[in-house]
């Protein structure tokens, strides 16, 4: 069985032990109710590492005033199980104190300048300050040689990305492509919020993802291919926050390859996704 620790020394004294045994390290955090994408993270990982670390913490410094912090799914005795079975060494699942142990009023933030503000970032304040927050003191407790992130949160990997070469971690990212349904929804911990109706639905986000690449591969402006998704969302129930096609930095986009991004509502489940495309060979479309 998995072994399960949440005290800092611990995992600190079972760390230290592997890299003086020479063995490197790997690291997937999440935030729990984990499902095959996180354990698709695992299986990215091993290549690459010799001990792998999951970390399970519902982070409130991610978490607006009005957000789901409070009803989100929480089942650790299943995300050990669902590890153990993967081939995960050890599961760090510290407490709230132990991660932030002067408050969460008083913690010391990280904040990542200029892509914390846009997409994401505009529509949850702060946000993007907490991930960085929390993944730095993972970084910091588990020591390890490479982290694995899924794709899925594209931005998020672009913060943690200039976090670490900014700080100068000694951290190799593996960012680890979107996992998803056979109907194309993006796995995610907020799917399990849906009801009939909603999970009916929700694939139009990703269809609305496709439809906008290939709009902009037959010649229409990101302007025009944006406004014509986010109608298609609408019309399918979806309350858009936004749908916006960018560079794969980031940055504005302005033609060849790039990035389709959204995120939208079904009732009160949030859902993000985005679709990477590359133009210029075969049919244009990447």
């Amino acid at each position: 069985m998995i072994d399960i620790v949440q005290d800092l020394a611990a995992l600190r004294a079972r760390v230290t032990g592997w890299k003086r045994d020479g063995l490197r390290v790997g690291l997937v955090p999440t935030m729990g109710n984990l499902h095959p994408g996180h354990y698709a993270l695992v299986d990215a990982l091993r290549p690459h590492v010799d001990r792998i670390v999951a970390s399970v913490f519902v982070n409130p410094t991610q978490f607006g005033p009005h957000e789901d912090f409070d009803r989100y799914p929480r089942t650790p005795e299943a995300d050990a199980r669902g590890l153990d079975a993967a081939g995960c060494d050890l599961l760090w699942m510290p407490s709230v104190d132990t991660m932030y142990p002067l408050g969460v009023e008083r913690t010391v933030t990280v904040r990542v300048p200029g892509i914390t503000t846009i997409l994401d970032g505009a529509h949850r304040p702060g946000h993007f300050d907490g991930v960085a927050t929390v993944v730095a003191r993972l970084f910091n407790q588990v020591q390890p040689e490479v982290a694995a992130f899924g794709r899925k949160d594209y931005q998020q990997v672009a913060v943690i990305a200039h976090m670490v070469a900014e700080l100068a971690f000694p951290v190799r990212l593996l960012p680890v492509a979107i996992s998803r349904e056979a109907d194309g929804l993006a796995r995610s911990s907020r799917n399990q919020y849906l009801d009939a109706d909603a999970r009916a639905r929700a694939p139009a986000l990703y269809r609305a993802l496709t439809s906008l690449r290939d709009a902009l591969g037959a010649g229409q402006s990101a302007a025009a291919a944006e406004t014509g998704a986010a109608d298609a969302l609408r019309a399918a129930g979806f309350e858009v926050d936004y749908i916006e096609v960018r560079a794969p930095d980031l940055a504005p986009y302005a033609g060849g390859d790039g990035v389709a991004l959204v995120a939208a509502r079904l009732g009160r489940t949030r859902l993000i996704d985005n679709l990477e495309f590359s133009f210029g060979a075969g049919d244009g479309r990447g």
